[in-house]
């Protein structure tokens, strides 16, 4: 009989008994370590925040993108930002030009974030910002625009993604080199644990790791291990393990093999409170890895696209089955083009379905005691520990990636996968089995390219009436403090306030740090 293998190649037997359980697990939700749950009642407490990843052209169409999912039940909002903001350029900067608003929302100042938000309190929601190299100055428009609407500062909740060793291991967004981006992101935890308390300062993505092409197990052995060099680098600064701790989030991936996307997520909670005792964590809610979970991007296919409702149901099974605390489900259409109003709403649909009308929520990780789902996650631990160990053993996560380490193995899954999909040993319907003549006429969604001059018209009348002097002053305090040793996030929320571009600010730290090459 020919053997199967998860995506990750594990082995899967053709029956599971009890003599493959490593051991009778007695432990319950909520606790140490927390591989059922980092909630003793999970879903019937609180289900899971169903958030809509949207972003879009200007700050006003992505308003109202916002208030639609708002008025259709969505509990939080994720921003997604154009590529120019992403790498700390303004709308009106020459390496701007045919990018600005297309896979996100253009942000250039304080007005354009005050847009975006028009009609929304903040202390009403919570924002997830899916930003990097340039978290810090967003984060820094986020609080002051809260501060505008006079909003307790202690109250405001969300997260930026802020993780940017995966930027150099499997995206490409950065902008500094990795040891003045570390400087960055400790400055943020520093900060925010004192001014915005509630805050999560940074949300470790194995997303995008998995969109790269890494299997289920390398995405939780190089995010965990991403996240022990955060922690490592805030511990060095003197930082208190059991405050920032609690403050720390993660991103992960859902994808189509159901089980072992259930058995990741379980592997994942306990191997992180391993880490984080074994770093000398004794607060048990600094232990706790809490998630934000996106279906799969890379599993979407532009053949037969209805395809996709089935596939994101699929993974929004896997995603709660795990215990995530947040979500958000992908358009049929994003193959093809940002999603469309209409598949946003299915999208969402979807999660509402599985958590009013499957029952799924009912009882904290429903899978617990299965044979196959606790044979899976000792596997995938097991295996996972292997890599982190190997990690470890080249100097951590940073000298890993200046070493090419992740990114190698990251190619070679992604090689491998393709490689069965190409001889028919992986099928994927529509795509090489299954396929049909039908033709397809799912509508797209395009972004206009006058969105550009829009912007440059905005920031040329800002730059005209704000004042240049302080603007000046505010980006001269900037490039002293990235000299010293002086925490930035003060410096940047105070030139924001001033009106200072993101692209002021990027380029002020630019003549300190350097670009990465």
């Amino acid at each position: 009989m020919k053997k199967k293998f998860t995506d990750s190649g594990i082995e899967i037997k053709e029956v599971y008994t009890i003599s493959d359980l490593p051991v009778i697990n007695c432990e319950l939700p909520g606790e140490f370590p927390f591989t059922r749950g980092v909630q003793t009642d999970m879903y019937r407490g609180k289900l899971w925040t169903m958030r809509q990843y949207a972003g879009f052209s200007t700050a006003e169409e992505s308003n109202k993108r916002y208030h639609y999912l708002l008025s259709q039940g969505v509990n939080g909002l994720s921003v997604a930002f154009d590529l120019p903001t992403q790498i700390g350029y303004d709308s009106d900067h020459p390496l701007s030009e045919g990018e600005v608003g297309k896979v996100g929302v253009a942000i250039d100042s304080l007005e354009d974030m005050e847009a975006l938000f028009r009609g929304i309190r903040l202390e009403d929601i919570t924002t997830s910002m899916t930003i990097n190299a340039t978290g810090f100055i967003l984060l820094a428009f986020y609080i002051a625009l809260a501060k505008k609407q006079g909003a307790d500062l202690g109250k405001i909740s969300g997260t930026i993604q802020n993780d940017i060793l995966k930027e150099y291991a499997a995206r490409g967004t950065y902008i500094y080199p990795p040891k003045p981006s570390m400087r960055i992101i400790t400055d943020i935890f520093e900060w925010c644990a004192i001014e915005v308390p509630k805050w999560n300062t940074i949300s470790i993505s194995g997303y995008h790791i998995r969109e790269a092409g890494s299997t289920a197990v390398q995405e939780i052995a190089f995010t965990l291990s991403n996240g022990k060099a955060y922690v490592k680098a805030a511990m060095e600064k003197g930082m208190d393990i059991n405050v920032f701790g609690k403050r720390l989030s993660f991103f992960f991936n859902a994808h189509n093999n159901l089980f072992e996307e259930v058995a990741k997520f379980r592997a994942a909670r306990k191997m992180w409170a391993i880490i984080m005792k074994d770093l000398g964590a004794t607060d048990t809610r600094a232990m706790m890895l809490r998630f934000h979970t996106q279906t799969g991007g890379a599993t979407l296919t532009a053949q037969q696209p209805l395809n996709n409702v089935t596939r994101v149901a699929i993974q929004t099974l896997a995603a709660v089955l795990g215990g995530t605390q947040s979500l958000h489900t992908n358009g049929y259409d994003e193959a093809l083009s940002l999603p469309t109003e209409a598949a946003a709403g299915i999208a969402l649909r979807t999660q509402q379905i599985v958590a009013f009308e499957s029952g799924v929520p009912e009882t904290a990780d429903p899978l617990a005691g299965s044979y196959f789902i606790e044979s899976l996650t000792n596997e995938v631990e097991t295996n996972a520990w292997k890599l982190i160990a190997t990690i470890d053993a080249m100097g951590g996560s940073v000298a890993a990636i200046e070493q090419g380490f992740m990114q190698d193995e990251i190619a070679r899954s992604a090689y491998e996968y393709q490689r069965q999909i190409e001889s028919g040993e992986k099928i994927i319907v529509g795509v090489n089995k299954f396929q049909s003549d039908e033709s397809y006429t799912t509508p797209g969604f395009k972004i206009d390219d006058s969105i550009r001059q829009i912007q440059i018209d905005q920031i040329t009348a800002l730059k005209a009436k704000r004042d240049h002097n302080k603007v000046q002053q505010c980006l001269q305090q900037i490039n002293n403090a990235a000299m010293g040793t002086l925490n930035l996030m003060p410096l940047v929320v105070e030139a924001v306030e001033n009106y200072c571009t993101l692209g002021e600010i990027s380029d002020e730290l630019r003549k300190v740090f350097g670009e990465y090459k």
